[in-house]
């Protein structure tokens, strides 16, 4: 199975260099198949010493490592190599890990487990959400009672990312959904809605707008930082409801 990635859009590419801007020399990646990661990665090409300690990667990391700004020197975890338990992507990549000590294949019972990912220094998670509401909590695979996707590694990775050294957990998503009809983020989840990532464990949310930093935050401070970077078109509506509602000062 060959996936072939298109083009970014204008949002796509503003958001991959928000979350770019969180990436320090030396961080242990994890990030998942599609747009957003692909766009982050493209902006990585100054960085120095990344690792990948993934659940999967896709052709995005191709142009890193070719460039060896991946060279994984400084995991404890599988030192020199990129792991990660499948990849999904096109030709290219798949000649590229095949039989290629660079890389290696482990199950996803390790790969995925939050006390290895922790062990490597400065491990950065990036994830996508359906909806964030202002408190920062994050669904992920529902669309209000409609399950839309399975919860994945994002759990595993934010826990591990949160409890490493220097490390942090990035939840990046689009402002808007139906062609800026909606907005992702909301005062409240939508009812049915399931928590995958709870507002504990989350450090950055990154849309087109900006990076909200949400740790050691309280609710409204969050709630202000979050409507920062909604959509312009939504913010008002926002930040009434977290008066309103919400009972918040912001």
């Amino acid at each position: 199975i060959t996936y072939e990635s298109r083009a970014l859009s204008d949002v796509e590419q503003r958001i991959g260099q928000h979350v770019a801007s969180l990436i320090n020399d030396g961080d242990c990646l994890q990030m998942g198949i599609g747009a957003i990661p692909d766009a982050a990665l493209a902006c990585l090409r100054d960085r120095q010493h990344l690792g990948i300690h993934t659940e999967m990667f896709s052709d995005g990391v191709l142009p890193l490592l070719e460039a060896g700004v991946i060279d994984n020197s400084r995991k404890k975890i599988a030192r020199g190599r990129c792991v990660t338990s499948f990849t999904m992507g096109t030709q290219a990549l798949y000649d590229r890990v095949d039989d290629n000590p660079e890389v290696v294949f482990l199950d996803a019972e390790f790969v995925n487990n939050p006390v290895v990912i922790a062990k490597n220094a400065q491990a950065t998670s990036i994830n996508s959400a359906i909806q964030i509401d202002l408190s920062g909590q994050v669904c992920a695979d529902s669309l209000g009672h409609k399950i839309y996707s399975g919860v994945g590694g994002q759990v595993d990775f934010v826990l591990g990312a949160t409890s490493s050294e220097h490390g942090k957990s990035i939840i990046a998503l689009p402002s808007t959904a139906r062609d800026g009809t909606l907005s992702r983020l909301v005062s409240t989840l939508a009812s049915g809605s399931g928590v995958v990532t709870t507002r504990a464990h989350v450090d950055y949310v990154v849309t087109e707008f900006g990076v909200a930093r949400l740790r050691g935050r309280s609710i409204a401070e969050r709630a202000r930082d979050l409507i920062e970077i909604a959509h312009p078109d939504f913010q008002e509506s926002l930040a009434k409801d977290a008066r309103e509602l919400l009972r918040l000062r912001v």
